[in-house]
């Protein structure tokens, strides 16, 4: 491998220089800066950089997201502190779904088998309902289906199904989950 040689010239960050650049200080000052409890500045400073963020929506001032243009939050879901939306693609995060605090959301990756160690990303896609527990890494191009629970600290480098208890490292489906009426 020759690092010498990475090219990310054909990346497409989805604007220009400038505004990441603004985004990027305006998520350092503003985020921390909005009391706790107040997330509709947040969810406003998102929306006005493109992110496609539902109403009740939670997110925490510690949370980060690399380029909000490629996020999308359903309704009432929230985003814990410390998240990180690693987003150089897409992610999307249904209605009424938690990412708890430290998860990782990450859409890149490198082909470790390319002399250039060129970047490779895939978009990330969580369901309806889901619930990722604390810590947790998801990495690019996963599917997590509806009402799917993934456990505490847990590595998802593939799609989980709909509607199972997943855990571990990496994770998988351990059994239906089941929901008291």
């Amino acid at each position: 491998m020759d690092l010498r040689k990475y090219d990310q010239s054909g990346f497409d960050r989805g604007r220009s220089g400038w505004v990441i650049l603004l985004w990027w200080l305006v998520q350092a000052i503003a985020f921390p800066l909005t009391p706790h409890q107040l997330h509709a500045p947040r969810s406003a400073l998102l929306r006005l950089f493109g992110a496609k963020i539902g109403k009740g929506v939670v997110i925490r001032p510690t949370a980060r997201f690399t380029y909000p243009w490629k996020v999308e939050i359903g309704d009432y879901s929230w985003i814990g502190d410390d998240v990180v939306f690693y987003s150089l693609d897409d992610i999307r995060i249904g209605c009424h779904s938690v990412i708890s605090q430290k998860c990782y959301l990450c859409t890149g990756n490198h082909d470790f088998q390319d002399s250039t160690f060129s970047l490779v990303t895939a978009p990330i896609a969580i369901g309806n309902g889901v619930w990722v527990a604390t810590d947790c890494f998801v990495g690019p191009g996963v599917e997590i289906g509806a009402n799917t629970i993934v456990g505490a600290r847990s590595s998802v480098f593939r799609s989980l199904p709909a509607g199972q208890v997943c855990w571990g490292s990496p994770c998988r489906a351990h059994h239906p989950r089941t929901m008291k009426k």
